[in-house]
């Protein structure tokens, strides 16, 4: 410690004892001595006492799986509205196929020094996937939100819309217009928000053929793809994980000569940007963007600030958006 406090001291050209005020959070040192000291810690390679990390620039990590999902972008803009409100920056990581992963953003993170993580669709929602990058953030106690599902045995605090809620209102709205063969086009098998859609449609429905099921990446493409072998098997509606898949089973439809909505019904979930724009404007389940994300900061914030927040998972209530892409089921 003694040899520590002497060679940033030299380093910044202050005494020991100004630099032991620094490290201890004690006042009477200057903005720009305080950040000296700090920068010169950083270029020596020692750890910053826990109370002083990200006190450089009080950076806030927003890790996103995509930004081709207009979803993703909406979170980013609230979620970065509301940690600069309060004085925070936040850095912006995107994953990319072939290039940085989740594991490496967290890397780069910690050598930041940041204050906290917001992960909103990361491989936190996938049980197969690699976890060990969150442990890291566990045992060196950085605040950490996580954005639409949990991993319970690390509690962290997490912000969901409901995926039960969101999945009943599209399922009552498909069979009170008549349709008796709803499929659903959800993520992978091991995508934990897909496998709650997946239970609570098996509970309004406990009849529901496993042919009824389809999984697929969260594409258009994907979407498409799906909908084609729900199409193939019979159905009529057609509830699908995200507003891409829904616009790919829209699109994969048309491709079987079926009208949208006269002969096939199709719900989206998100209700992102521009889905009151496409042909037919979308229906869709919206999640509550603006409350979750202003939500997810309040968290990460009171973590920061040394207070302990619960770990159970808050679930914010959907809301379904009619509009033109459902309508009565055909008859015969």
């Amino acid at each position: 410690m003694t040899r520590r406090l002497a060679q940033v001291a030299k380093k910044v050209g202050v005494s020991e004892a100004t630099v032991s005020r620094v490290l201890n959070g004690k006042p009477g040192v200057s903005d720009s001595t305080r950040q000296a000291v700090l920068s010169a810690l950083d270029v020596l390679g020692y750890e910053r006492p826990t109370q002083l990390r990200g006190e450089r620039a009080r950076l806030v990590g927003l890790v996103l799986p995509e930004l081709q999902n207009p979803i993703f972008p909406a979170f980013a803009e609230v979620i970065g509205g509301a940690l600069a409100q309060l004085g925070l920056t936040p850095v912006l990581c995107t994953q990319t196929k072939g290039g940085v992963s989740e594991a490496d953003y967290v890397e780069l993170l910690l050598q930041q020094q940041v204050s906290g993580v917001v992960f909103a669709g990361g491989l936190y929602a996938q049980a197969d996937a690699p976890h060990d990058h969150y442990r890291q953030l566990a045992d060196r106690n950085i605040p950490v939100v996580l954005v639409n599902a949990a991993i319970e045995h690390l509690g962290f605090p997490c912000v969901s819309c409901d995926d039960a809620v969101a999945v009943e209102q599209a399922w009552r709205h498909l069979d009170s217009l008549g349709h008796e063969r709803i499929g659903l086009v959800l993520g992978p098998g091991d995508h934990m928000p897909s496998g709650r859609k997946l239970a609570a449609a098996r509970a309004l429905a406990p009849d529901l053929p496993d042919e009824h099921v389809a999984r697929a990446m969260f594409s258009l493409e994907g979407g498409q793809a799906a909908a084609t072998r729900l199409l193939d098997r019979g159905v009529t509606g057609i509830i699908c994980a995200s507003d891409p898949l829904a616009l790919g089973a829209v699109r994969a439809a048309r491709r079987k000569g079926l009208s949208v909505p006269g002969e096939i019904s199709v719900v989206g979930y998100d209700d992102s940007a521009f889905m009151n724009c496409t042909e037919p404007p979308l229906t869709t389940v919206r999640q509550p963007i603006e409350a979750m994300g202003r939500a997810a900061v309040e968290l990460l914030n009171a973590q920061i600030g040394g207070s302990s927040v619960t770990a159970e998972e808050l679930l914010f209530e959907p809301e379904l958006v009619v509009r033109g892409s459902t309508a009565q089921a055909p008859r015969g």
